[in-house]
């Protein structure tokens, strides 16, 4: 995170969407409780109930953020249960959501949590007429109180840093023969797919930048070339890059490598760098 705002800076992200009312709603129960915050909307878009998709927006999106920011975020497909809700204060800001992982990678970007509380204490709640909108009847005026002054320790009870849960985030997978297997972590809306893999990691299997990797998804067998930007993309040429985020990414210069190579997030993809091979199974 960057330098102190000189008001209080919220940043939300969620799965709401933007079809019904639900993030207006919550922002509108931040500014009558804090109207000098001033909101900012990270993503709303998420695929519904993704926790690990939210996560990983989360993490990306934090480092950027103004040191002291608070962050609302809620991707809570366990709304209602016995799930804990929490406010994580970290070195650089604080963070507000359900307790199910999706806080877990930012709060480790930042360092680690130092303190942590259950959000239990209702006189900073709304009145819930049912049980199934935290964001808006208790995330968003907790988070609204500790901005005009309540202190920390007073949102809640107090609990143990070590016992949050993790987030769950996947490492990729050598395989036999020099090749490694990757997750596509994200897809933006121009279709370029992000890899948990960096560049440092393929390089010490032999890709190296100018050079060709051949790219195994399902049945999809294609060669990309490890290419500066998406520009230096030839007309329908599957290409490799590193990044705004330093992660490798495949892609094509105005076209959807998900659409090209048929994936999806979460989707397993093989790298073979030259010399390398994949030994079949079965």
């Amino acid at each position: 995170m960057a330098s102190t705002a000189s008001r209080p800076f919220v940043a939300f992200l969620s799965d709401y969407g933007h079809a019904d009312e639900f993030v207006g709603v919550c922002k509108g129960v931040i500014a009558s409780i804090a109207p000098d915050a001033h909101v900012v909307d990270l993503v709303h878009d998420l695929p519904p109930h993704s926790v690990a998709a939210g996560g990983l927006a989360l993490v990306r999106a934090v480092q950027y953020l103004p040191e002291g920011a608070l962050v609302i975020a809620v991707v809570d497909p366990g709304v209602g249960t016995d799930r804990r809700l929490v406010a994580v204060e970290c070195e650089g800001g604080t963070f507000f959501g359900p307790d199910n992982g999706l806080l877990a990678p930012a709060v480790a970007m930042l360092g680690g949590a130092r303190r942590v509380v259950e959000l239990t204490d209702d006189r900073w709640h709304l009145p819930a007429p049912g049980p199934t909108f935290a964001g808006r009847d208790v995330l968003a005026p907790a988070l609204a109180h500790h901005a005009t002054g309540v202190a920390f320790e007073d949102l809640g009870r107090v609990v143990d840093p070590a016992g949050l849960t993790p987030g769950l985030v996947g490492l990729p997978r050598l395989v036999p023969g020099g090749a490694v297997e990757a997750e596509v972590w994200w897809i933006d809306r121009f279709g370029n797919c992000q890899l948990n893999l960096g560049p440092d990691e393929l390089e010490e299997l032999g890709g190296e930048p100018g050079g060709r990797v051949e790219v195994r998804a399902g049945d999809v067998v294609r060669a990309a070339r490890w290419v500066h930007t998406y520009a230096d993309a030839h007309s329908s040429e599957l290409v490799l890059v590193v990044d705004s985020y330093g992660l490798c990414s495949l892609a094509y210069d105005r076209r959807s490598a998900a659409a090209e190579l048929g994936l999806r997030t979460g989707a397993a993809v093989t790298l073979v760098p030259p010399g390398a091979s994949v030994e079949p199974t079965g």
